[in-house]
């Protein structure tokens, strides 16, 4: 009888070589056998002030650089405020022009050789950063249907986003949902201000072949994304939660993403690196795809990101 260990070294064994990144994550979708995990990491470039073309440079640069199997595209340009009250906030019909320039290049030059996924704030983090965290819980506690209002359009401008995102290319959207949080939200405010809307926008995209939730956060409700979410892969830091992949795998059947310490990134060794990526696959088993937990620093140097390439081997 093989032990679990065992069964895992002898797919890698069994599995094909040479596989592609696109090949490695499908496989991985699909459980199948893998030479290595797919893997991706990422951090914010900074360029909110630059056109698309410059984010486009700077995202499909940094995947060639480190041979990423999955593009997870950095979505930094802010949501336009209304020139009124900011919960006066109007449908959009393309909020992000520039992000969706980008969009197109990167889908252009990668032709589907790998998958990219855009990301995507979800609509009460929109709202907070048009505002301000407070001014967002003040209008819930005060006047929560104009907050709801708000919600609304945002989210319908952000699903309009989604498609267009979908047209050049992406394989799907990777929904950022940092209120989902007992430091943030109850399950009651989440489920009211914010599961609707989030759960609307992957309903909109359910189509693509790779949507992914990453939830945000160390004390996320993680046990309200095993079931029922049109989404393949969840993501989350195993490292903030001190959740671990095991204690979800009991309960969720997708994809698990994760598995590396974004926090302390900077300071792994490649022996540490290996460890990590051990336990968590071990952990996941085949339906895994190796990431840290969220972005890691923006100040991680070419060598510190390299680490992790070599001891993949990609």
């Amino acid at each position: 009888m093989l032990s679990r260990r065992q069964f895992l070294m002898s797919a890698a064994v069994a599995a094909p070589a040479r596989l592609t990144g696109r090949q490695r994550v499908d496989r991985a979708l699909a459980g199948a056998d893998l030479d290595r995990p797919p893997f991706s990491f990422w951090y914010h470039f900074g360029l909110e002030k630059e056109p698309g073309e410059r984010h486009a440079r700077a995202t499909l640069d940094f995947h060639r650089k480190f041979r990423t199997d999955l593009v997870k595209v950095m979505s930094d340009y802010p949501f336009p405020k209304p020139s009124g009250p900011w919960w006066e906030v109007k449908v959009l019909t393309n909020p992000f022009p520039q992000q969706v320039r980008a969009l197109q290049l990167i889908g252009q030059a990668l032709r589907g050789r790998n998958y990219f996924v855009e990301t995507i704030f979800n609509s009460w983090n929109q709202a907070e950063k048009i505002s301000s965290p407070a001014e967002v819980r003040r209008l819930m506690h005060e006047k929560p249907q104009a907050l709801l209002d708000a919600l609304e359009a945002i989210n319908r401008s952000q699903i309009n986003h989604a498609r267009l995102a979908l047209k050049a290319g992406a394989a799907g959207i990777f929904l950022a949902i940092a209120n989902a949080d007992e430091n943030v939200l109850t399950r009651e405010e989440y489920r009211k201000f914010s599961e609707p809307f989030d759960r609307a926008l992957l309903e909109a995209v359910r189509q693509a072949p790779l949507n992914i939730l990453h939830l945000h956060g160390e004390r996320v409700y993680l046990d309200l994304f095993y079931k029922g979410w049109l989404a393949r892969v969840i993501h989350y830091s195993v490292h903030a939660t001190g959740v671990g992949f095991d204690q979800v795998r009991r309960s969720y059947a997708g994809v698990l993403m994760g598995g590396l310490d974004e926090r302390n990134f900077r300071k792994l060794s490649e022996d540490e690196l290996r460890q990590q990526w051990r336990q968590a696959q071990q952990a996941a088993g085949r339906k895994f795809i190796l990431a840290p937990g969220c972005s890691v620093p923006n100040d991680t140097t070419d060598e510190e990101l390299m680490r992790l390439v070599r001891v993949l081997g990609a």
